[in-house]
């Protein structure tokens, strides 16, 4: 018979590599995602977030129906919606920079993201975070700039821009840290195109260009996997603290670099490869730190409790 102190430890090994798991999962799917946004050039960003939205709409609103879960929530309705404009105004300024930059650069420049998504933790919601933590991510953070080294078209504009949205971003995840145990993650998804359509539509009604041929597939596709991937973060965040998972998101700079190359013939040097390599260690680094896992056996046992792939 298991004592109290380990079933609990149990149970909580296995909620984070849960977190992880959804985590990492998303990050890839929002890969996807950006591939996407990129291989439609001719749609302007607004009406592509009005698109991805619409999806977003019907989907999480059947889900929600067949789940018998009430659309918009009985508690901490204004925390979802500054979710949901905080995020749809970091979707538009993404869209943006994924189609006026390198694929890489864009993602770069969002995937700062993490580091504001702690600095409004701490100060929000009051989470703690260790010295040594604040000391990964910097490490994360060198290696983003080694990464966006290799790339000599930004204009600082653009890349104002984009930290901006990064900061924006950071707000949406803080709220849905807010609403755990509290708010369903497919509400809080809900909550997101709910809010972005309505702003986003003025946009494209002066200004619409109507998508053709194979377009419409990639704009529904968009869509799907955009769905998916906003469901694994949002119960990312709402099963872990911010300062515990978010800089798995900066994986999400390596996919875009492979996919960049992959799809788009967008090539990196060595400084680039380094770059890369810095923000694994920063990650790895930080799931060390935050599950105490100074052995190979105590590492082994951790992916015990690890979620198949």
């Amino acid at each position: 018979m298991l004592k109290p102190n380990v079933r609990l430890s149990t149970v909580q090994a296995n909620t984070h590599a849960k977190a992880i798991y959804f985590m990492i999962t998303s990050t890839f799917l929002f890969g996807i995602m950006n591939v996407l946004v990129k291989m439609l050039q001719r749609i302007p960003s607004y009406e592509l977030v009005l698109f991805r939205s619409l999806v977003m709409l019907l989907v999480s609103g059947f889900l929600l129906y067949r789940s018998r879960i009430f659309p918009f929530g009985r508690s901490h309705r204004w925390v979802m919606i500054g979710r949901g404009v905080s995020g749809s105004i970091a979707l538009l300024i993404f869209f943006f920079s994924i189609q006026h930059l390198p694929l890489a650069t864009a993602v770069t420049i969002g995937y700062l993201s993490p580091i504001f998504t702690i600095i409004f933790a701490t100060v929000l919601l009051n989470e703690n975070m260790n010295w040594r933590q604040w000391i990964f991510f910097a490490v994360s953070f060198t290696g983003i700039i080694f990464i966006n080294g290799f790339e000599k078209n930004e204009h600082t504009d653009l890349l104002m821009l984009g930290i901006l949205g990064a900061a924006f971003s950071g707000l949406a995840y803080n709220a849905l840290r807010k609403t755990a145990n509290h708010v369903p993650a497919l509400v809080m998804v809900f909550y997101l195109p709910l809010c972005t359509i309505p702003i986003v539509t003025p946009f494209c009604v002066n200004n619409w260009v109507m998508p053709i041929g194979r377009e419409w597939i990639l704009i529904i596709a968009m869509g799907l996997v955009t769905q998916v991937a906003q469901i694994y973060m949002t119960k990312a965040y709402q099963m872990e603290k911010a300062g515990t998972i978010a800089n798995y998101a900066y994986l999400g700079v390596v996919f875009a670099l492979g996919f960049g190359y992959i799809f788009f013939g967008e090539r990196f040097n060595m400084v680039a490869i380094i770059g890369m390599i810095i923000v694994i260690v920063g990650i790895i680094l930080n799931f060390f730190y935050v599950n105490r896992v100074t052995s190979a056996k105590r590492f082994k046992a951790y992916f015990r409790y690890f979620p198949s792939w």
